[in-house]
This record gives C-alpha cells, sequence and structure tokens, in this order.
C-alpha cells in the first residue's frame, strides 16, 4: 500500500538541518531510507514500528519507527496516520533519549 508523507514543521526543519550539515551525511541517507519504506511497505521489519504510548495528537495514535538502531542517540521517526486516507503525517525526526 502506498503512503503520502506530510511533515510537521518540526519535522521539516529537522530534515534541513540534516541536510545542510555534512557530517551527518550518514544519518540522513539512513532517514531517507526508512521514509521510502514507511511510503511503500510500513510492514519492513527493520523499522521495528510500533505505538507510542507516551503522547497522542489530534490525528490520534502517535508511531515510533526506527530510523537506526544500536546506535547512542538513535534517530526515531514519530508519526501518526493521516491527515488522509493512506496518509502519514510525520511529526518529529529526533535523537532517542
Amino acid at each position: 500500500m502506498q503512503f503520502k508523507l506530510w511533515f510537521s514543521e518540526e519535522a521539516g526543519l529537522k530534515l534541513e538541518e540534516l541536510k545542510l550539515d555534512r557530517s551527518k551525511k550518514g544519518l540522513l541517507k539512513q532517514i531517507r531510507k526508512v521514509l521510502g519504506f514507511m511510503e511503500t511497505n510500513l510492514k519492513h521489519p527493520s523499522l521495528n514500528t510500533h505505538k507510542f504510548s507516551k503522547i497522542s495528537c489530534k490525528l490520534g495514535d502517535v508511531f515510533e519507527t526506527y530510523a537506526q538502531n544500536s546506535t547512542p542517540g538513535a534517530y526515531r521517526i514519530l508519526w501518526a496516520y493521516g491527515p488522509g486516507k493512506r496518509e502519514i503525517y510525520v511529526l518529529d525526526i529526533t535523537p532517542h533519549p
């Protein structure tokens, strides 16, 4: 199933910051790969997608997807379904605490 990705202002700014920081080139590549999987195959095993119970948004449940794994401060993508059918709203791209 194909999904269209929408980005919050915060997520969009973080993605732009990563594009501008040459030292984060590898991280940007990983995040882009994950976003591609999110558009085409949300059940891809490397995503490790699960419900993020600490927050919710006006669209409903928030999910966490791994952009990295087994890395200190590994990056995660927080998102929700919507606003329309077959759409995903990316709330944040952030390092895991």
